[in-house]
């Protein structure tokens, strides 16, 4: 009988258990399979534990990062590592916003704007100190990238027309200077990978790496 791999997926933010894409890799990758999946908390660092903590529950094969998850993904040692595209920077732009969440109605109107979807998905609330958290949770979790000496396997996907990607939340210059030339595919579509590019391109992937 085949042994499961295990992969533990990190939801981007507001994302969760109930994601798009670990959904449909459920289906095309099969019962051989398990895609680990679980809604982590909007605080950075009550998402790391959370997390450090499922991974050495589960003892994945394959780590994979979407979105803002890609913080939290990396910070995992030990493991390979894919990502859809990475926001990287998501957490220096969460800084600017903390100085704006000193004025009334600012925190209510971004929990409004991005009020996550109907199920198990991540509650989001935009409070300052939980804002300003972020950097320091960015800086710890890139001490694991090759430009400091991690052995770790990393390999990014980004889309062409990722709208993140012309406020540089996703940048492609940052994620080449941690990991390297290399160590990415760009493909045409969105922020949110499309069906056709997670069949042709991720599973691909997926199945290079633990197969």
């Amino acid at each position: 009988m085949k042994e499961v791999k295990t992969i533990l997926y990190v939801h981007g933010m507001g994302g969760g258990a109930e994601s798009r894409i670990p959904s449909i890799l459920k289906d095309i990758l099969g019962p051989e399979y398990s895609i680990v999946i679980r809604t982590y908390d909007f605080d950075p660092e009550v998402a790391s534990e959370q997390l450090a903590s499922w991974a050495a529950e589960v003892s994945p094969d394959l780590v994979i990062g979407e979105s803002m998850g890609a913080i939290h993904a990396v910070a995992l040692r030990g493991y390979p590592h894919l990502f859809v595209s990475p926001s990287l920077n998501a957490p220096v732009f969460f800084r600017a916003l903390a100085s704006l969440a000193w004025i009334p109605g600012v925190t209510r109107f971004f929990d409004w704007y991005y009020h996550p979807k109907p199920g198990d998905r991540q509650a989001l609330h935009f409070a300052r100190k939980t804002l300003l958290k972020w950097p320091g949770i960015r800086k710890k979790a890139l001490l694991n990238t090759p430009l400091n000496g991690s052995e770790d396997y990393f390999y990014a996907f980004f889309g062409t027309r990722d709208k993140f990607r012309r406020s540089g939340v996703v940048l492609i210059r940052t994620w080449r200077k941690y990991f390297g030339e290399g160590s990415w595919t760009v493909y045409d579509g969105s922020h949110f990978m499309e069906e056709e590019y997670i069949r042709s391109l991720l599973v691909p992937k997926i199945l290079s790496l633990l197969d």
